[in-house]
């Protein structure tokens, strides 16, 4: 994929990062530099951030013995990956994290990222911050195309799956030939077109490198 669209198009993530018996610091880190060293010069950047236990995530992984890290472990950890990052020619940044890491090379990023789409597309977007994400959030406004309890991998510190009977009933109604992600146009069901505007900014230019 690199090699067919470029390396900076090319975003690996090492996400979400989690504590306990199996999954220790030493874990991680072997990991992270192993999977670092492979795709060096494939990508340019990496995203790391840690395992968020909403309600719904805590009730989930109730069992798993989770291990909540505190400021300075969090802070050793992330400098240890930061110097791995570098080491292997990747920017690495944080996705929806309040603590700040900046002072040892790791800022806050953002998936849909403004100004990595701005230098590949070659002009500047009149695109705000998307207010339906957390305040912690980077991401420019965009439409999410996903929807709750729909996927079967099954992982327990997902967020977005939080009730497993559901998710058997909506992968009974996967169809590939349907339009909709999970099951099928009904004859009561409401389309609604979207308005789409364009966000390119008028008369600017952003030159591409």
């Amino acid at each position: 994929m690199s090699e067919k669209i470029g390396s900076e198009r090319v975003i690996w993530r090492y996400d979400p990062i989690l504590l306990n018996q199996r999954y220790v610091l030493e874990y991680h880190l072997k990991a992270f530099e192993e999977i670092a060293g492979n795709l060096k010069g494939y990508t340019r950047k990496v995203v790391i951030s840690f395992v968020d236990l909403y309600a719904k995530t805590q009730r989930n992984t109730d069992g798993l013995n989770i291990k909540q890290m505190s400021n300075t472990e969090t802070m050793e950890f992330a400098k240890a990956l930061s110097q791995i990052a570098r080491s292997n020619q990747l920017v690495i940044e944080t996705c929806a994290e309040q603590i700040d890491l900046q002072n040892i090379g790791i800022k806050h990023g953002s998936c849909i990222d403004k100004e990595l789409i701005e230098k590949i597309i070659g002009y500047k977007l009149k695109a705000g911050k998307d207010k339906n994400q957390r305040k912690e959030c980077g991401c420019i406004e965009s439409a999410e195309v996903g929807t709750y309890n729909t996927c079967k991998n099954g992982c327990k510190y997902c967020y977005a799956n939080f009730n497993d009977v559901k998710v058997k009933e909506s992968v009974k109604r996967y169809d590939i030939n349907s339009p909709l992600l999970c099951g099928n146009l009904e004859s009561d069901d409401k389309i609604t077109v979207r308005k789409v505007k364009s966000l390119k900014a008028d008369g600017t230019s952003h030159k591409n490198v």
